[in-house]
């Protein structure tokens, strides 16, 4: 029987050039390797080639140039098929478990063939003991929808010239043999694809799980640092036109601005360890505080007690997102919060999304916001009003 080698794995995931990039295709570090890989599987096909030893003894125990001819077929027999086999596992090892190229594989059990039937030419039935090792070949060489095939009609070409061959006698031990050296080879084969296959959804599940938590981080740091960058923006232009008029104002926006950069550089640490406390009432103050800053009209709710548990996270993060924009984008003069038990919205009167960066569909905080009402059954919708522009959230 031929020796069991593990397939080689499959491509892994390295590392992404940027968020929500998909699974990568480089190439998998080398695998870790089967009990019969390495000095064991040569081992192993070393002494599979034993059985070849009554042939030999019977070659040489002739003593005459049938003999000495199939002495040297059987050797010539073993270095072919150890050849072939250890070149098997050498290509498997490299390029993966992989069906092999037809015409060499076919090329290689035509020679062993050859080979088989010269022996029995010179030494008679006994040269069939080859038979085995030639649906060895058949079924660890050809592709699997061939191997299998090709190996049972060289076992039955071998059983039938004992009955068929004069002076040959059948030898159920001899079809025995080849039929469970085949069976036993191809089985290995299917468990190796099924391992192969397994390992290949493994690596395409990792890769996955990367993309998606790339995405999921690149999307919160947005909601995270826009928001909190635009208002640092803002109140930093304010402080710079307060300097000269009101010094004292002016201290007390640049106070707000160390505060509210502290708060965002927690907010970035939380979001990388992996928790962040986010709440509907706290971002209704922080967008209250932020449209107050920059001098918008804000008509926001006090009182989120009809909002359902399951949808103030995403709320929040309308909230969020949708005042962001306002302040960024609109050049409004008002900014409403519109809240009910499975729909928010966020109104203004500016000049709506054209030419920001998160206008309609593109914009990253827009997504992410599509992304987390989907993962709930909900929408985002969007509307361009006159004047305005309006953003809302509906859930079922």
């Amino acid at each position: 029987m031929a020796p069991v080698t593990s397939p080689r794995t499959s491509p892994t995931p390295g590392p992404a050039t940027g968020p929500g990039t998909g699974p990568d295709t480089t190439p998998d570090p080398e695998p870790a390797r089967s009990g019969l890989s390495g000095g064991a599987g040569i081992f192993f096909i070393v002494v599979w080639t034993l059985f070849l030893v009554q042939p030999l003894v019977v070659a040489w125990q002739r003593r005459d140039a049938r003999g000495y001819a199939g002495l040297a077929l059987v050797l010539l027999f073993v270095a072919v098929y150890l050849s072939i086999l250890v070149g098997r596992r050498r290509a498997m090892r490299s390029s993966g478990f992989t069906d092999p190229r037809p015409p060499r594989a076919l090329l290689g059990i035509a020679v062993c063939a050859l080979l088989a039937a010269a022996t029995c030419l010179a030494l008679g039935q006994v040269g069939t003991a080859t038979a085995v090792y030639v649906c060895v070949l058949c079924t660890m060489t050809l592709p699997r929808r061939w191997g299998l095939p090709a190996a049972l009609l060289t076992a039955a070409v071998f059983f039938a010239s004992g009955v068929l061959v004069p002076g040959w006698e059948p030898d159920g031990t001899l079809l025995l043999s080849m039929l469970a050296a085949t069976l036993a080879v191809w089985g290995i084969q299917q468990v190796l694809v099924r391992n192969a296959q397994l390992v290949q959804a493994q690596h395409t599940n990792r890769s996955l799980a990367v993309a998606n938590e790339r995405n999921r981080f690149a999307r919160d740091l947005h909601d995270i640092l826009g928001h909190s960058l635009t208002v640092i923006t803002v109140k930093a232009e304010l402080a710079r036109r307060l300097l000269a008029v009101d010094p004292v104002r002016a201290e007390q926006e640049l106070a707000d601005l160390e505060r509210l950069s502290r708060d965002a550089l927690d907010d970035v640490r939380r979001a990388v360890e992996g928790y962040r406390d986010l709440t509907l009432p706290g971002e209704l103050a922080r967008a209250r505080q932020a449209l107050a800053t920059a001098q918008i009209e804000a008509d926001l709710p006090n009182a989120t007690d009809m909002v359902p548990t399951q949808a103030r996270e995403l709320f929040a993060w309308t909230v969020r997102e949708g005042v962001t924009n306002v302040i960024r984008h609109s050049h409004a003069r008002h900014c409403q919060v519109v809240i009910a038990p499975g729909r928010l919205e966020v109104r203004d009167d500016g000049r709506g999304p054209a030419g920001s960066d998160d206008a309609g569909r593109g914009g990253h905080g827009l997504l992410g916001l599509r992304e987390r009402a989907a993962a709930l059954g909900g929408s985002v919708q969007t509307e361009t009003l006159d004047p305005g522009f309006r953003l809302a959230v509906v859930l079922p």
